[in-house]
């Protein structure tokens, strides 16, 4: 047979290119396939809900560098499977949020800060979008955590949390996630439970003191890699340990979030950790539109791998009890959350990006307020002149009206004072917000007087250059020695 009669093999190199755009095609329909997937798990909650009176996003600069903050949300409704994980519980199957916390990750992707705030501080919950299309009232002094029920549906109100968090703050909460029983379950369980101190011997008893007898043995003391049940059991558990109250809980929620975030970063923060563990966490996960997607999930992800673990903390908000409830003490609050929108760490290092060390001796940014309607009147408490002056432009520029200035009957106000009538109260503490420690103090007239302090004419000299002792002390780590720091008491 001639040459013509004969059929041609393909060459060796043919076959290996045919084998490898299989493969990769393979590869590419395979992720689109999961991405897909995933895709179709994650809820998204309507941004109608969100505040009309925001603070201004965070600013990128030259290089791009802009902080994010991630509100993370921890959701104890007891509507599908959740009940089978939390218990019968008694809010039935309305939406609660049994933990939050805001994660700042500043603009050099090398640093982050999570806070938690306490469920049960007394915050300024701003008016709120109900399922009946209405908006609610301004609740002043309302229990934090009342703000992901406002409306009393299953999946919770997670714009009410946000906007709430924003008026605590004055940063802008730029994406939102909530996890529910069964979706801290199934992460804890993807990535094959994590190493966490159990600091005592648990038993029934202390997950339902209603018990009469302790019950069984549940978690023994000492090193245990948790997951599903136990892993979530050990979160939500108060009693037992330390002083038995949910300030001293969260304080081990920050150390399993550590553990979690170490055993993630150990196996390395790439799609193949990431996808299962996001897989898992899709479908029972509630999200803001900005990261409706897989891909946003994977890349927000990814952008947290260069952080290292001893510049990953968690702190909780100062707080103080109030008898049952929780009090935010100010003005150190009001401190830690301007520290962050300044891109501070909680060492006082610069985590702009821009390199340097510090802020160059610049003040703390004040916190977003808009004054649009508010009339106040303004008082020179203190011999130091100019005082009222300076507050006044400081209203002027967040939109107060300011209908006056004076000095007032005695100048020997330590403290900056706020008095306002019976109807102005949550215009007053708007106004407070601006002056991080005043006092408020409602008097039988009408409107509103701000009464300058020293307190006002130290800072407005010289602010403050560090955070409280109190404050940084108590921050852990997410390499931080894992029996360490696990209750209060």
């Amino acid at each position: 047979m001639g040459v013509r009669g004969r059929k041609r093999r393909p060459g060796r190199k043919r076959w290996v290119l045919a084998l490898a755009g299989a493969f990769v095609l393979l590869v590419v329909g395979g992720a689109g396939a999961v991405y897909l997937k995933l895709n179709a798990n994650i809820s998204t909650f309507d941004s109608a809900g969100l505040s009309k009176d925001r603070p201004d996003a965070a600013q990128a600069d030259a290089e791009g560098h802009r902080a994010v903050n991630v509100l993370l949300i921890g959701s104890d409704t007891r509507s599908g499977e959740n009940a089978a994980l939390g218990g019968k519980g008694t809010s039935g199957s309305i939406g609660r949020s049994d933990t939050t916390i805001l994660l700042h990750v500043y603009p050099d992707h090398r640093h982050a800060v999570g806070v938690s705030i306490p469920r049960d501080s007394l915050v300024d919950i701003p008016p709120c979008l109900l399922p009946n299309g209405t908006w609610s009232p301004n609740q002043p002094s309302a229990i934090f955590n009342s703000a992901f029920s406002m409306g009393d549906t299953a999946q919770g109100n997670p714009a009410c949390t946000q906007n709430t968090v924003e008026r605590l703050t004055g940063m802008r909460v730029d994406h939102t996630i909530v996890v529910d029983f069964e979706g801290f379950a199934a992460m804890t369980s993807a990535v094959h439970g994590v190493e966490v101190c159990v600091p005592s011997d648990i038993y029934s008893w202390d997950m339902n003191p209603e018990l009469r007898s302790r019950g069984k043995l549940l978690l023994r003391k000492g090193m245990q890699n948790l997951s599903g049940q136990q892993a979530l059991d050990y979160v939500r558990m108060r009693h037992g340990i330390g002083d038995g109250s949910d300030v001293g809980r969260m304080m081990r929620q920050q150390a399993f979030l550590s553990a979690l975030i170490a055993k993630v970063k150990g196996e390395g923060m790439n799609p193949g950790t990431l996808l299962p563990l996001a897989d898992a966490a899709t479908k029972a996960l509630t999200v803001d539109p900005g990261l409706g997607s897989a891909a946003k999930l994977v890349s927000f992800g990814l952008s947290l791998k260069n952080v290292d673990l001893k510049n990953i903390q968690f702190v909780t908000a100062p707080w103080k009890y109030a008898g049952s409830r929780i009090d935010l003490v100010h003005p150190d609050v009001d401190e830690l959350f301007a520290e962050l929108a300044a891109n501070r760490t909680l060492e006082g290092g610069n985590a702009s990006g821009k390199g340097g060390s510090g802020q160059g001796g610049k003040p703390r940014p004040l916190p977003s307020v808009d004054g649009t309607g508010i009339p106040v009147a303004v008082f020179n408490g203190t011999t130091t002149d100019g005082l009222a002056g300076k507050a006044a432009a400081r209203l002027t520029a967040s939109h107060f009206t300011v209908t006056g200035t004076a000095t007032a009957r005695s100048q020997d106000h330590t403290t900056t004072l706020i008095e306002y009538g019976p109807a102005e109260e949550a215009q007053a503490r708007t106004l407070a917000r601006l002056f991080p420690g005043a006092q408020l103090e409602e008097f039988a007239i009408q409107g509103i007087n701000l009464v300058v302090g020293d307190d006002f004419a130290k800072s407005a000299a010289a602010p403050p250059e560090s955070l409280p002792k109190s404050l940084t002390a108590q921050a852990r780590s997410a390499d931080t020695n894992p029996c360490a720091k696990l209750s209060y008491g």
